[in-house]
């Protein structure tokens, strides 16, 4: 891969768009254990699997955004695993959100957006345009 296939204005571009939606995912779960802290005695909406599930989406929005700087860098490999990291968690929130009784509504829309968050995400990293720059040579 050269730099200028890295600095091509649409790659850039793809690049800063996959940053701002992880960023809003990482935001979004930030805000989800502001929020279950704040709202910490309501033990109808703060349950324990709202601790759980937050503090690991936290620190999978964290790991998705080093991926994505890596990449955008020129990573392969963080590339790669981006575009896997991105899928799972898109199949863990899709679960979360269809499974009754075991999280809050408001957990399951804060869960929906980071779903779209993602969604975008997984769509301009496994669309042509980025796949194609970083075939294998």
């Amino acid at each position: 891969m050269t730099s200028t296939d890295l600095h091509h204005p649409d790659n850039r571009r793809a690049f800063r768009t996959v940053r701002r939606l992880v960023l809003a995912y990482l935001g979004l779960s930030a805000l989800t254990l502001v929020a279950a802290f704040a709202l910490r005695d309501h033990t109808d909406l703060i349950t324990p699997a709202v601790w759980v599930r937050g503090t690991i989406v936290l620190a999978g929005a964290t790991v998705a955004l080093l991926l994505t700087v890596r990449a955008a860098r020129g990573s392969r490999g963080a590339f790669r695993r981006l575009r896997i990291v991105s899928g799972a968690m898109l199949v863990a929130i899709a679960a979360i959100i269809a499974v009754p009784g075991v999280f809050p509504v408001w957990m399951k829309i804060e869960q929906g957006l980071c779903g779209l968050a993602l969604l975008g995400v997984a769509v301009l990293i496994n669309g042509r345009q980025l796949r194609t720059l970083f075939a294998q040579p």
